[in-house]
């Protein structure tokens, strides 16, 4: 994600134990086992920052999701068909989901559920569920996704024209339930329908359209493992471009109509350079990680763009450092995904360092030239936030700091300088390499950096860099030799 605008604040939401649900006789135990032997998966996940997201006892493994959207009441029918793991021998479940729930099924039978709050949606199958088994639940529901809250955000973007469900840390609950955290990715199909008048745009792969009685669905499928904060769907008036980059990978990129004519031009020209970068970050990284590359630009008016898997959402402001930042992030954040959000800087810091490779691979200052002249420019503000920010675990406020950012991408020039830079390209290839459609923490990337470049003793460098809360010392230790501050 690049952001425009300061981040809105994030509050952190704490749930209490849930009372039993509400509909028909308690669930039998399977044969042989007693009921009470089975428990209830917990309604938070495992990341501190936001307890609530994602569930205990369930492991996603695709999600089908089909909405209907109205632009004129903002209303949004939805049908989503999860595959699931259970994790833990299971009496009821729990989902992500803001939308008032109308039925559920497991197995194809009615299910008891009940919301509880307004981000929980507790699913009772009528029969128990045992470790390890594969099931299928199925929600309806139904609301107006623009009057709902969470954490914090008020995420749906939405006009008369236009609808684009892009946000991060959270989108998922507003238009589809979840397990909403990045450690469970699944595969994706993503059904909409609207007014055969608008064109929709989603993650991957744009399997057809079909149109009936002044209706069209238009089915996109992601069949790499996906983030759900990543899956997007954008209705509208488009102008679309279509073909294949130099290197062969197939390229869908749409520009809104409700952008004036000469904007457009320019926007549609400026996006058009992101089969090149895609191309670019490829010798830089490795084979990219998905069947498609493009984008999208709303003309809603947002301050962010966002990394959504194979195809990034933007603004009308776009320029080419925003498109390689977050192209960037589709080895760095969507292939490998963060493991929890305190790993953020595995995301920003990196897909900021790719915006000055770039540069420097297309005339601009050197790598080294541009953490001299970053260095410079903060070294005199040592108890600035920039330094005092712990970057390996910023904090839920935090995690769209401009120190995640910008100070991120210096660990990162920092450490080419002080590990050699031929190390450095091998250790980003092999990065991405090993978490491909994967999870990964700010530890196994030490640990890697520490293998792959023979110096076994990287933990100061780490520290000074993302720990310290200080300014580090310009040495060869810090991959800082010859600088000087001010």
């Amino acid at each position: 994600m690049r952001r425009l605008a300061a981040p809105l604040g994030l509050l952190l939401a704490l749930v209490l134990c849930l009372p039993g649900l509400a509909g028909s006789a308690p669930a039998s135990a399977l044969p042989g086992v007693e009921a009470s032997d089975y428990g209830n998966g917990s309604a938070q996940g495992t990341d501190p920052y936001w307890p609530l997201d994602g569930n205990g006892g369930t492991d996603a493994q695709h999600y089908d999701v089909r909405v209907r959207y109205d632009f004129g009441t903002g209303r949004l029918r939805g049908r989503t068909a999860i595959t699931m793991t259970a994790t833990a021998d299971l009496r009821s479940f729990s989902l992500d989901l803001l939308l008032p729930t109308t039925a559920v099924k497991v197995d194809g039978r009615k299910a008891r559920f009940r919301k509880v709050g307004k981000h929980e949606l507790r699913v009772k199958p009528l029969t128990p569920i045992a470790a390890g088994a594969t099931f299928r639940v199925v929600v309806r529901y139904a609301g107006k996704p623009g009057s709902y809250r969470y954490a914090g955000e008020r995420n749906w973007l939405a006009s008369r024209n236009e609808v684009v469900a892009m946000n991060q840390p959270h989108m998922a609950p507003w238009w589809f339930p979840s397990n909403d955290h990045p450690s469970d990715k699944a595969t994706f199909d993503v059904r909409v329908t609207v007014p055969k008048g608008k064109k929709v745009v989603g993650n991957g792969v744009r399997i057809g359209r079909t149109v009936k009685h002044g209706k069209a669905t238009t089915h996109w499928r992601m069949s790499d493992p996906m983030a759900t904060y990543l899956a997007f769907f954008a209705a509208g008036r488009y102008v679309v471009d279509q073909g294949t980059t130099a290197a062969g990978i197939p390229y869908y990129n749409a520009v809104s109509r409700g952008l004036e004519p000469k904007l457009r031009s320019y926007v549609r020209g400026v996006l058009g350079r992101t089969g090149a970068i895609t191309d670019w970050l490829q010798t830089q990284l490795g084979p990219y990680p998905f069947a498609t590359t493009g984008g999208l630009v709303t003309g809603l008016d947002v301050g962010f763009a966002l990394e959504n898997q194979s195809r990034p959402t933007y603004g009308s402001w776009i320029y080419p450092g925003v498109i390689v930042h977050e192209l960037a992030h589709q080895w760095f954040g969507d292939s490998v995904a963060v493991q929890r959000w305190r790993d953020i800087w595995l995301n920003e810091g990196f897909a900021t360092y790719m915006e000055a490779a770039y540069a420097a691979a297309t005339g601009g200052p050197s790598v080294p030239a541009y953490l001299d002249k970053m260095y410079d420019r903060n070294c005199t503000s040592p108890n600035s936030d920039f330094w005092r920010l712990d970057i390996a675990n910023p904090g839920a406020d935090h995690i769209f700091d401009e120190a995640v950012y910008d100070r991120g991408a210096m660990v990162l020039a920092a450490l080419r300088n002080r590990i050699t830079a031929p190390k450095f390209d091998a250790l980003l290839k092999e990065w991405v390499a090993a978490h491909h459609d994967g999870n990964a923490t700010v530890e196994q990337f030490q640990a890697l950096a520490e293998s792959v470049s023979g110096d076994t003793d990287l933990d100061g460098f780490f520290h000074n860099w993302l720990r310290s809360g200080t300014v580090p010392q310009a040495s060869e230790e810090n991959g800082l030799a010859g600088v000087s501050c001010g």
